[in-house]
């Protein structure tokens, strides 16, 4: 299986090193393993032991992941190695060649380079910046004329950090139904007080995980809640390739999850912070707009100047070492991807940067 390189993913491997202002990191600032276990009454952690434990998750584990949802039980629920796996897991058991997907741009290149590997046919439908990122539910009814098997996006979506609005998701659950079609969704982003696709609808599946919202990148730690029969298929698939997230992954999971409304809460002052501080750079700089997440980690700002946004990040990254991900990577030009991550004075700081270099060209 031939796969596209990953634009976003080799931009980050290749220049986050030399990054002194970062912002364009999607996860909020991680928690060390002592932070993490000082959460918790973790005094057994030292007698873990390393075998391969629970195949499919820690049931204790997958009892705090239904928390976050409305509906399901236990074999609703498969673990996995961060979001990204969790995604391909279900793409792999779903997807065969001839079939047809749809997802959105901007987004995560994985939903449409993944499936064409596979011999997927993918339409991309576009988000509308000027509807604040939205999409139409007129592109999605003319797509699906077609047979299709499969909708994937992430809601919040990468780069815009927006949320595809309710009346679309309605619409986009009817049209589904209407053919049998699955529907993907990465909740990495997702704000538990907000519906899943996983309860709204029969053939509707959510993956998440620590990553970004709860600071544990690092611990590679995801799941998959869909519907039995389908897990069940996943579960079977496995073997062939993750086994288990294994009982040290699985422990340090279960600290983070019973503790998850104070990371999210953590991650909300972060986040609030962030956007305070950009609102106010808005206010003063003409050369720039964006539409602003109420939650989530990313945005993806605009910027008046005929540079390409490769060009200008390189040329930023060099100067300053203030870091973006370009437009260039999620195929849009002109735009940056936006942190809200940043500690407020280094975001502070690069913006002034920014502005700087965009008077200045």
């Amino acid at each position: 299986m031939k796969l596209a390189k990953f634009e976003v993913e080799q931009w980050m491997t290749d220049h986050e090193n030399d990054a002194v202002c970062n912002l364009t990191d999607t996860c909020i600032p991680a928690l060390t393993i002592n932070e993490l276990l000082a959460l918790d009454d973790a005094g057994d952690f030292q007698n873990v032991r390393l075998d391969y434990g629970s195949i499919t998750g820690d049931l204790r584990v997958k009892d705090e992941i239904l928390k976050l949802y409305q509906k399901g039980g236990r074999d609703n629920i498969t673990t996995s190695q961060g979001c990204l796996q969790g995604n391909e897991m279900v793409m792999e058991t779903l997807l065969e060649a001839g079939d047809h997907v749809i997802t959105f741009k901007p987004g995560y290149q994985a939903f449409s380079d993944y499936p064409k590997a596979l011999g997927c046919t993918v339409t991309e439908l576009p988000l509308y910046e000027e509807n604040s990122w939205q999409p139409s539910a007129a592109d999605l009814e003319e797509a699906m004329k077609q047979k299709t098997k499969l909708i994937i996006l992430n809601d919040p979506n990468n780069p815009t950090g927006m949320r595809f609005n309710d009346a679309f998701v309605e619409r986009m659950i009817g049209l589904a139904k209407e053919q049998g079609t699955w529907i993907l969704t990465d909740e990495v982003y997702r704000d538990p007080g907000n519906p899943s696709v996983s309860d709204l609808y029969e053939k509707g599946i959510s993956t998440c995980s620590l990553s970004k919202m709860y600071s544990l990148a690092g611990l590679r730690f995801g799941w998959i809640k869909g519907p039995e029969e389908l897990i069940g298929k996943i579960n079977e698939r496995r073997d062939y390739s993750i086994i288990s997230t294994g009982p040290l992954a699985d422990t340090l999971a279960l600290i983070a999850l019973k503790h998850k409304r104070e990371l999210y809460e953590r991650a909300y002052s972060v986040i609030q912070a962030a956007r305070t501080v950009i609102q106010e750079w808005l206010a003063e700089e003409p050369l720039c707009s964006v539409v602003l997440p109420e939650m989530c980690t990313v945005s993806f700002l605009k910027y008046e100047a005929d540079i390409p946004s490769k060009e200008l990040a390189l040329d930023l990254l060099n100067r300053y070492g203030v870091f973006f991900v370009p437009g260039d990577c999620f195929f849009h030009e002109y735009h940056l991807r936006l942190s809200l991550t940043a500690d407020p004075e280094v975001l502070k700081k690069g913006l002034k940067l920014l502005s700087s270099y965009l008077h200045q060209n």
